[in-house]
């Protein structure tokens, strides 16, 4: 394979590592800081409610789970940050299928279990097609690392 195709492939996972980096940072950052406003921009001012919970022990559990889940996302950015440096075709093409079955797995979540929440029900149709977006861009760079692996 000549040299070119080589950083042509590494550039593409590259660009596709930092662009889901700055998502999962920015949306990482966004639920530990302003989760609030984030889920009426998202979900609507009555809907928004309900997902404070409604006693303060509540409150405090679910705010307390969603500013976590806000770090693990701002920590995923920074990891896809960090990864998208990396120069191995080996490697680029593991963890492009991981990818891909997290964002299977994800979909697989929100077909199976958000649906059946009352609250949720407008958006996670949204959802899926996002996490099926994000997988196919995976699936999009080994089709073409593949492509030209083998030409």
């Amino acid at each position: 394979m000549a040299a070119g195709a080589a950083s042509s492939t590494s550039g593409i996972f590259a660009s596709i590592c930092l662009l889901q980096s700055a998502m999962a940072a920015t949306c990482g950052a966004l639920m530990m800081f302003y989760l609030n406003e984030i889920a009426v921009v998202g979900h609507g001012q009555e809907t928004a409610r309900k997902l404070q919970g409604s006693t303060p022990h509540d409150q405090l559990l679910i705010q307390t789970s969603d500013s976590f889940a806000g770090f693990l996302l701002f920590a995923i950015g920074l990891l896809l940050f960090m990864v998208s440096f990396v120069k191995d075709r080996d490697f680029q093409a593991f963890f492009a299928k991981g990818c891909i079955l997290l964002h299977g797995a994800m979909a697989l979540w929100r077909l199976f279990f958000e649906r059946r929440l009352e609250d949720l029900a407008r958006v996670w149709p949204r959802q899926i097609v996002g996490d099926l977006v994000l997988g196919l861009s995976w699936v999009l760079f080994l089709v073409y690392s593949w492509r030209e692996k083998y030409d």
